[in-house]
């Protein structure tokens, strides 16, 4: 009998040494039809952008709380010119009237929870994954194809920047703030993995109801009970597929 793969979630310790507070809570849904896109309400990312602005009530984005603590957490490791979380340039286009657009369910979907709680969330196609996943510091030099340029030439991770990656390259740059074109979370997806980081400590309850929200509509618009973690320095690796 073949013995079953397995593929680990882990956070190592040089991304500790730099936050050693933050929470990331990761949920895994096996076995999605993302090519459904009746299975999300027509209305739920027009909705979210107007739940968003709750978090931006000022216009200078770096003023608000919630972008402000990102910004401040940007500064604590290398990023190429001109990243910034993930959710800032969500909650930016809902400020400037641009929504946040459609791109596919379960994309739209986590971009609609984190619309709603300013948390930045990424979601990978756990079956493009090579072997086991990591969130880690770069040494320099590991490669990277970007979404809608994996057909040129590799990026390189710039030595002490924050990453996302598995055992052939990195998934993700600057944390979650720009994807891999080799892992996406596309329509022929199947089977996700999402992602969510937590820096602030005060933020906590606030998370659980993020993720609580996610797992509600994976399960409401995919029928799908996906399962769930909370990782964290005193709990580092879990056994995600």
């Amino acid at each position: 009998m073949q013995e079953k793969m397995t593929k680990k979630f882990t956070v190592e310790e040089p991304f500790w040494d730099i936050f050693p507070d933050v929470h990331i809570a990761v949920l895994v849904a096996k076995g999605i039809d993302n090519s459904d896109y009746g299975r999300v309400p027509k209305d739920l990312l027009a909705k979210a952008n107007k739940t968003a602005l709750k978090w931006v009530p000022d216009a200078r984005i770096s003023a608000n709380p919630v972008v402000a603590d990102w910004r401040e957490a940007f500064r604590k490791f290398k990023t190429k010119k001109g990243a910034r979380c993930a959710v800032e340039n969500l909650l930016k286009r809902a400020a400037n009237d641009k929504g946040v657009g459609h791109i596919n369910p379960a994309v739209d979907m986590y971009n609609s929870v984190s619309l709603d709680w300013a948390f930045p969330i990424g979601g990978e196609d756990l079956d493009n994954i090579d072997g086991d996943i990591r969130l880690t510091v770069a040494r320099g030099g590991e490669k990277f194809w970007p979404i809608s340029e994996a057909d040129g030439e590799a990026q390189e991770a710039l030595p002490g920047e924050v990453i996302y990656a598995d055992d052939h390259s990195v998934l993700t740059r600057c944390l979650a703030w720009r994807d891999s074109a080799r892992a996406e979370a596309t329509e022929n997806s199947h089977n996700i993995i999402f992602y969510m980081e937590n820096i602030n400590p005060e933020r906590a309850e606030d998370h659980q109801k993020a993720m609580d929200e996610l797992k509600q509509k994976i399960h409401d618009y995919f029928g799908v009970d996906a399962t769930s973690w909370i990782v964290s320095r005193d709990n580092p690796s879990i056994e995600v597929y």
